[in-house]
C-alpha cells in the first residue's frame, strides 16, 4: 500500500460506515465466527474446501482462528511471507516538538516494521513505534495476526483522511481530559483498529463515530474478541482494555494494565 489509498480506501470507507443490517463483510470474504469450520463455510458459500485452503494458505489440520478473514474467491497472488524488522528512531521522528518534553527519550524507542493483512485482503507494509523492551513481543504479536489472517484497517505510513482508523503504538500525549501521560507516551501501549474496537466510558465514545461496533457479539472485519485474536497480545505480557470494568477499551493493549 505504501502511501497510496487507491482501492484500499474503498474498503476503509465501506468498513468505517456500515449500517447494522449491512455490516457483514463482502461476498469475497468471510470473518470467522465461533463454531466455524472450513467444511461449514464451504457449504454456506458453495466453495470447495480445497480451494479455501489454497486461497488462504490454510494447512490441513490447522484450526481456524476466530476474527480471521477468509477469502472466498481466488486471489491474484498468494499472500507473501510475513516479514519484519526493528530499527531505531530519531528524536524528531519520535517526539516532533522538543517543547512537549515527552517522558521517554527516543533512544528507548524502536520502530517495528511488519507486514499486515488489509481490509482489501492484500498484504501491506506498516509500522508501529514501541518501547525497546517490547519490540520483540510486538513483532511476534503481529506475526500471529498475519498468520491468523486478521485484517487491520491501516497503519503508518498510510495516509488516511481520518487518523482515528490507524493502528498506533507510541504517541506522546496525555490521557484524554487530563494532564497525565498516557501509556502510549512511554511506548507501552498499542491500539488496534480503533474504529472497530472503540473505547466507551459512560456517554463518552472514542472514536466518536464508532457506535456501530459496540455490538461486540458481532464478528465484523477488524473486530477483536477474547476468544479470537486478543491472545496475540495477552499471551505476551499485554493487558487488554476489553476486560476492564469501569470502562471498556476494546482497541487497547498495554503492559501496565492502564
Amino acid at each position: 500500500m505504501g502511501r497510496s489509498l487507491s482501492a484500499f480506501v474503498c474498503a476503509v470507507l465501506v468498513a468505517a460506515n456500515p449500517a447494522p443490517a449491512t455490516a457483514a463483510p463482502p461476498a469475497t470474504a468471510y470473518i470467522i465466527r465461533p463454531g466455524d469450520t472450513l467444511t461449514s463455510i464451504s457449504r454456506r458459500y458453495d466453495v470447495r474446501v480445497a480451494d479455501l485452503r489454497e486461497w488462504n494458505g490454510v494447512r490441513a489440520g490447522t484450526p481456524l482462528r476466530i476474527d480471521g478473514m477468509l477469502r472466498l474467491t481466488e486471489p491474484y497472488a498468494p499472500l507473501p511471507a510475513w516479514r519484519s524488522r526493528i530499527e531505531t528512531v530519531t528524536p524528531a521522528e519520535a517526539n516532533g516538538d522538543p517543547a512537549k518534553k515527552c517522558p521517554v527519550p527516543a533512544t528507548e524507542l524502536r520502530r517495528i516494521h511488519v507486514k499486515y493483512l488489509g481490509f482489501d485482503g492484500s498484504a501491506h507494509d506498516g509500522w508501529v513505534i514501541m518501547h525497546q523492551t517490547l519490540a520483540t513481543a510486538t513483532q511476534s504479536a503481529f506475526a500471529d495476526l498475519y498468520r491468523w489472517r486478521f485484517p487491520i484497517m491501516a497503519m503508518p505510513p498510510a495516509v488516511v483522511p481520518d487518523k482515528t482508523v490507524l493502528t498506533l503504538g507510541y504517541e506522546c500525549r496525555f490521557v484524554a481530559g487530563t494532564t497525565k501521560w498516557s501509556q502510549h507516551s512511554y511506548g507501552r501501549a498499542i491500539d488496534i483498529n480503533p474504529r472497530q474496537n472503540p473505547m466507551i466510558r459512560g456517554d463518552y465514545l472514542d472514536p466518536p463515530n464508532s457506535r456501530t461496533w459496540l455490538a461486540r457479539h458481532k464478528h465484523w472485519p477488524g473486530m477483536m474478541h477474547e476468544n479470537g485474536v486478543v491472545p496475540a497480545f495477552t499471551t505476551r505480557g499485554f493487558f487488554w482494555g476489553g476486560r476492564w470494568t469501569s470502562l471498556k477499551d476494546y482497541m487497547h493493549f498495554s503492559t501496565t494494565d492502564l
